[in-house]
């Protein structure tokens, strides 16, 4: 990453501070502090951006964008972490769905799993965990039909 790259992202996120208003201009507007308690980071990350001294690492890039509420994929692609194609949206990528009496029908979670690029050897895991945040759709979601869901007599 260069400097160029450093000052054209900081130079974003002070925007989208001050638009959120965050105070960050004046020496005891709070604006700093703010935003980092808020977000849950350290104060000196925050700082250390919007100096130009350092890109905020990973789990900061992900709370800042949370809190500034714009999508974590922007945030890694305007940091210089990563490309546009490197975060392809896989939506981009799926045919358009064939005309017929399952258009409209919800994907499975085998679908699902495979539209996320979720192995082959661990989908049926992926399926597992899933249909536990799923009470009461996971039959329909997979349409197993198996009856694997809890009830909550």
């Amino acid at each position: 990453m260069t400097s160029q790259d450093l000052n054209a992202f900081a130079a974003w996120v002070e925007d989208l501070m001050r638009e959120r208003g965050y105070d960050i201009d004046s020496p005891r507007g709070g604006g700093k502090s703010r935003i980092a308690d808020e977000a849950g980071v350290h104060r000196a990350a925050v700082t250390r951006l919007l100096q130009r001294q350092s890109m905020p690492d990973l789990e900061t890039t992900r709370r800042l964008a949370r809190v500034l509420g714009v999508p974590v994929r922007e945030m890694l692609i305007r940091s210089g972490r990563l490309t546009a194609e490197e975060l392809a949206d896989p939506h981009d990528h799926l045919p358009a769905p064939a005309p017929s009496a399952e258009f409209g029908r919800r994907p499975t979670l085998e679908e699902v799993a495979e539209l996320l690029g979720v192995p082959a050897d661990r989908r049926e895991m992926f399926v597992r965990v899933v249909e536990q945040f799923l009470p009461g759709e996971a039959e329909a979601a997979t349409g197993t039909g198996t009856g694997t869901t809890a009830s909550a007599d």
